[in-house]
């Protein structure tokens, strides 16, 4: 089944076929498939940057967690409330990283997914993992990159959202589940790192945000706590709260003389039907 990709050519919106090794449009646009598999539909208005989106580093630190299972929860508690689908789910990851999210609910159900990053880094590193799906390079903030009710899932893990976006991909009764960060995760280590550790909750705004075009079905958290050391430790926060940068240099080398640190990873999820 051909993902429900549209042309991002302003104005142009038409759906994209693939021949050979480019994605095209009736209007005669075109876009290459990379060597590693994904395909960029970032069109110059929507960089904010020469290298936009999250670094290399960034996106390998996150895969090594995951790998190791730090965060997976998760992506099972995410897999698990897919919605049921006639023929195969069809699926987009908003800020898909590497892509084990898709991954994961390509090896549960049948599934069309596509996967979206800002980072070409991202979408490469997820083409390589998990060739079989599409993913792609584009900007969720301005459009997402998918045709009109074609979409039976969106989703969020720690990634961008657009509520009025979300609601137009997809089809009636779709659904969107986002997670991201509860108020306690991480709190060990960014008292170690910043100093203190401080609580936010996020979820209410999330879902006052799709509240006009979503009703909340379910509201949750999903938390576990991690013995980890130093590689570990790094790893969160090149991945999430970039302690790695140069303000936080001479804090970030404590964590050598930690040994190991008992580490919160929690993750408020919430599951919205298309209203």
């Amino acid at each position: 089944m051909l993902a429900p990709l549209a042309c991002t050519v302003r104005g142009c919106h038409r759906p994209l076929t693939r021949t050979d090794q480019q994605l095209s449009c009736s209007a005669r646009h075109t876009f290459d498939v990379a060597r590693s598999g994904y395909v960029s539909l970032l069109q110059p208005q929507d960089r904010r940057s020469a290298a936009p989106g999250d670094t290399k580093e960034a996106v390998a630190a996150r895969a090594r967690l995951l790998d190791a299972g730090i965060g997976r929860d998760a992506i099972d508690a995410i897999v698990a409330r897919a919605p049921a689908s006639d023929g195969p789910l069809v699926a987009s990851d908003l800020g898909c990283g590497s892509g084990e999210l898709l991954g994961a609910l390509a090896a549960a159900r049948d599934v069309c997914a596509v996967g979206i990053d800002l980072s070409t880094a991202a979408a490469e590193a997820a083409a390589r993992r998990f060739p079989s799906l599409t993913w792609i390079v584009a900007n969720v903030d301005r459009a997402l990159p998918l045709l009109d009710g074609s979409v039976h899932l969106v989703t969020s893990l720690n990634g961008r959202r657009h509520a009025a976006e979300c609601a137009r991909v997809l089809r009636p009764g779709g659904m969107v589940i986002v997670a991201l960060p509860a108020p306690d995760d991480l709190i060990e280590l960014r008292e170690q790192v910043q100093g203190e550790g401080v609580t936010r909750d996020r979820a209410d705004a999330v879902v006052a945000e799709h509240a006009p075009r979503f009703e909340l079905v379910e509201r949750f958290t999903v938390r576990q706590r991690h013995r980890l050391a130093g590689g570990a430790l790094r790893d969160l926060l090149r991945g999430t709260y970039r302690g790695a940068r140069d303000s936080m240099v001479e804090r970030v080398k404590t964590l050598d003389a930690l040994g190991t640190l008992d580490v919160t990873v929690a993750s408020d999820v919430a599951v919205m039907k298309k209203a």
